[in-house]
């Protein structure tokens, strides 16, 4: 902050109440101080200075700028296992089920605070600064593999050329961890650890997703293209398509097991 000491919480504020605590999150960025202001400046060039990694996770609050988006994903009908499903509903028991009233106001605040973020944290990359790619999933409609790709599009729209989003990714993760001797790099000598598509994704991220990309050929017929085919681990190669193959059939059986029908929050029949 520039100009307070402390965010601008209503004088009813309860952080226990996470409609409040969410709400009130996505008003912070236009609260701080403004971009490439002196006070900004100063922040980022100690983080830099100290060589803090940024690991963002914008995918998993991006429910609270576009809900429906977000629960609508075609992905969950196939691979979100009901208990999870359950979880995601507005609650005031389970942590991340803040959608006790959402509406567009609080939307609308929340795409001017991403606007703001991405600002941030492509300008960190561009001076020097490490930034790596993480999901946080299991909440807020963010499951997971599908919530990593999706982090991946959103860097994307922060700025990041697809080739910065690949290091994101995996070198500059490496680095984080400190085993960037062992992994993150195509290098005789470290692990062989590689996902295998046959489509280009620094063309198109969505390739990587389990489900694919949506294209035309041609012929004028809808296909889908990519999904990752192989996940190489220590020199291990994986059939991903069979592993998520695999995932359909638990929750298929997780759901007859119930009897359970995925429903939209606040649909009874």
């Amino acid at each position: 902050f520039a100009d307070r000491t402390v965010q601008n919480y209503p004088l009813d504020y309860n952080y226990n109440n996470e409609q409040h605590r969410f709400e009130e999150a996505g008003k912070l960025w236009e609260q701080a101080a403004k971009p490439y202001s002196e006070h900004w400046n100063a922040v980022m060039e100690e983080l830099l200075a100290l060589d803090f990694t940024l690991d963002p996770t914008l995918n998993i609050y991006e429910a609270s700028r576009d809900l429906q988006r977000a629960r609508r994903a075609e992905w969950h009908e196939d691979y979100t296992l009901p208990s999870l499903w359950e979880f995601y509903q507005p609650s005031k028991i389970s942590h991340g089920s803040y959608w006790h009233y959402w509406g567009t106001e609080q939307e609308v605040a929340w795409k001017e605070n991403y606007r703001l973020w991405m600002t941030f944290i492509n300008e960190y990359k561009n001076r020097g600064g490490r930034v790596t790619t993480g999901s946080d999933s299991g909440f807020i409609f963010q499951l997971y593999g599908f919530a990593y790709i999706r982090e991946m599009e959103l860097l994307r729209e922060a700025g990041f050329h697809p080739l910065e989003i690949i290091r994101s990714a995996t070198l500059n993760g490496a680095e984080a961890l400190g085993m960037d001797d062992k992994i993150g790099t195509v290098t005789k000598g470290k692990l062989a650890d590689f996902v295998i598509v046959e489509e280009n994704p620094l063309e198109n991220l969505k390739v990587l997703y389990g489900t694919g990309a949506i294209k035309l050929t041609e012929e004028n017929e809808i296909v889908r293209v990519g999904g990752v085919k192989y996940t190489i681990k220590d020199g291990i190669i994986y059939d991903a398509k069979q592993l998520l193959q695999d995932v359909k059939e638990m929750v298929v059986a997780a759901k007859e097991k119930e009897g359970y029908i995925l429903r939209q929050p606040g649909v009874k029949d």
